[in-house]
């Protein structure tokens, strides 16, 4: 949403609801922003907490819309909404490149409520394409002289709880070079044992300036660490969590990462295919930020 946002060309200034971490801090820093309960994937009881904090916010402040892309906080906030005859927009995360989510699901059962998706290929009936966070990336040159091994190395497995991902801490540290310079962000997996230096969260402004720095980011494929990677022109190694492995509550991973490898902007790698060629294939490429993106322009100003 942070890096949508300038291209809906609103008048209106936002008003953040959304978890407390560190990136949200970091972002949200002059902003103005209300955190909300902390719900993971398909936690009803807190989705219920963050219907109360959308009527307090509905009733208390003067809000003419709610857009939202995606999760517990569109579940929590659209039916007050609406019943209070506000528009809604939700726009389906750049994650789900074969159909809808359940929050989607969901809130399409509301009426009223105008749908996106990031993907023509599955727009019709109530869902309407209008572009795609990813479309204000595109490839760069290849460089001409990469290094033969990276010197500096960000490895960042986001920051969901409750879901480890030890596969890809495990394979990294047989496959990286021993004097590679190495930041760890590992979120809830559990490396106490694997005499490596790893930090649970790293500060965004942090984590940006080490990834700025690196010669290869690998990162499980969650669209913010892909995001942040291209804002500085690495194309990354993007490695999904799998559901049957415990490192997720589905495999939407596989699909951020099979995009953004169709795009030519990441490289989608399995745990088991990391080695030598793949990392030097990644550190070769580059990616670029679009310098005018197109609108995503929103269905009701659409229809103006």
């Amino acid at each position: 949403m942070w890096t949508l946002w300038p291209r809906f060309e609103l008048d209106d200034d936002p008003l953040w609801v959304t978890f407390d971490t560190g990136l949200s801090r970091s972002l949200l820093s002059e902003q103005p922003h209300i955190f909300a309960p902390v719900a993971q994937p398909r936690d009803w009881v807190a989705t219920l907490q963050g219907s109360g904090l959308a009527e307090r916010i509905l009733r208390e402040q003067e809000i003419t819309r709610v857009i939202s892309t995606g999760a517990t906080p569109a579940v929590s906030f659209f039916p007050s909404a609406r019943l209070r005859g506000i528009p809604c927009h939700y726009i389906e995360s750049a994650a789900r490149s074969a159909g809808p989510s359940v929050s989607a699901r969901l809130v399409k059962m509301l009426p009223g409520v105008n749908l996106y998706t990031q993907y023509p290929a599955w727009a019709g009936g109530r869902w309407h394409y209008v572009g795609s966070v990813f479309d204000g990336y595109r490839v760069g040159a290849r460089k001409p002289e990469p290094p033969d091994v990276p010197a500096r190395v960000v490895v960042t497995l986001g920051t969901q709880e409750d879901y480890s991902f030890r596969r890809l801490v495990e394979a990294l540290i047989a496959v990286l070079p021993s004097s590679a310079e190495v930041v760890w962000q590992t979120g809830a997996t559990d490396v106490s044992d694997l005499g490596i230096s790893a930090r649970e969260t790293i500060p965004a402004a942090e984590l940006e300036a080490s990834i700025a720095k690196a010669d290869l980011v690998v990162a499980h494929s969650g669209t913010g660490s892909a995001l942040t990677s291209f804002d500085h022109g690495k194309c990354p190694i993007l490695v999904p969590r799998l559901a049957r492995y415990g490192e997720h509550v589905d495999d939407h991973q596989l699909q951020i990462a099979a995009e953004l490898h169709d795009r030519g902007l990441a490289i989608n790698c399995p745990v088991e295919q990391l080695g030598p060629d793949v990392i030097a294939d990644a550190m070769a490429r580059t990616t670029e930020i679009v310098a005018n993106p197109p609108r995503f322009p929103l269905y009701e100003a659409a229809r103006r």
